[in-house]
């Protein structure tokens, strides 16, 4: 069986994504990982360097900034990224930069490629998600957060990132997919907050044009953490290749779980979900195959 890993990354230290540990952490899994490493203003790829893997293979590419609305040019970067797997690869592993696969799930993942692989029906693997918020010790809990996403495909069959990156398709059609117990922990809100603000700036410049960013993202220095519905304690452990990166950690965020920042509706939603584990009108960009 073999294995391509691949990804995207751009500006890697101005925006401080862990996309080392985003590619350690699945590299034991894959015999090559190919980054397509966008034009940048800082150090990125003497950082991409620093991993000093012979798996690793960068592409040079240039975001193509008309493909601003929406996020697209994320899914245009992700597409160029898979094109160049190797063509005799049975699967590939897709993790964005700031994402990271804990190393207890290595087995399980390994375990469903092997079991899949010949089944040409399955067309990929859900993964489950766990979002961290505002710092290492808090994870969203709400219908907020995607609980699901894609994250190995089948290369060369016609599958393309999807929207804004997120998901994967054959043209307009859902994949087809299983589910395995394994996480992607995503630490995409977990930033010093002058950081995560500029984060912002950036991030939604991907998706809307200057006028809407004048008028929705706020004129501060620091990201404002507080605002958010629900949260619980991480009581978990993290990835190894997270550890130093967590030491590091160096402003305060302070939450209550207990309390709630729902409307009657979002709160009736949320209780129901706790209660029986049904999320009423998800969004699920897969279909699931018995």
């Amino acid at each position: 069986m073999k294995v391509s890993g691949f990804s995207f990354i751009r500006n890697a230290l101005r925006f401080d994504y862990p996309i080392v540990e985003a590619i350690t952490s699945v590299l034991p899994l894959c015999d090559e990982f190919v980054l397509a490493l966008g034009n940048s203003d800082d150090d990125t790829e003497a950082l991409i360097d620093s991993i000093n893997s012979p798996k690793i293979k960068i592409i040079h590419t240039i975001w193509d900034e008309t493909l601003r609305k929406g996020g697209y040019v994320l899914a245009d970067e992700t597409n160029k990224a898979l094109k160049e797997v190797a063509a005799d690869s049975d699967w590939a592993f897709y993790i964005q930069g700031d994402e990271v696969v804990h190393e207890k799930h290595h087995h399980k993942i390994t375990e469903a490629m092997s079991r899949w692989q010949d089944d040409r029906e399955v067309e990929g693997l859900l993964f489950n998600y766990t979002h961290f918020y505002g710092s290492y010790d808090f994870v969203g809990d709400s219908r907020r957060w995607y609980r699901k996403e894609i994250r190995i495909v089948r290369p060369h069959i016609g599958i393309s990132s999807y929207l804004d990156a997120q998901g994967f398709r054959i043209d307009d059609r859902k994949l087809r997919v299983k589910p395995i117990d394994a996480a992607i922990y995503h630490y995409g809100w977990v930033k010093p907050p002058f950081l995560q603000q500029e984060k912002q700036k950036y991030f939604h410049s991907l998706w809307h044009d200057d006028q809407w960013l004048e008028s929705h993202i706020a004129k501060t220095e620091e990201f404002d953490y507080s605002q958010i519905d629900s949260l619980k304690h991480f009581d978990g452990t993290h990835p190894k290749v997270m550890q130093t990166r967590i030491d590091k950690q160096n402003w305060q965020f302070d939450f209550d779980p207990t309390k709630k920042n729902f409307g009657f509706k979002a709160s009736l939603l949320h209780s129901l979900e706790r209660l029986t584990g049904l999320r009423i009108g998800e969004y699920k960009n897969y279909k699931i195959i018995k």
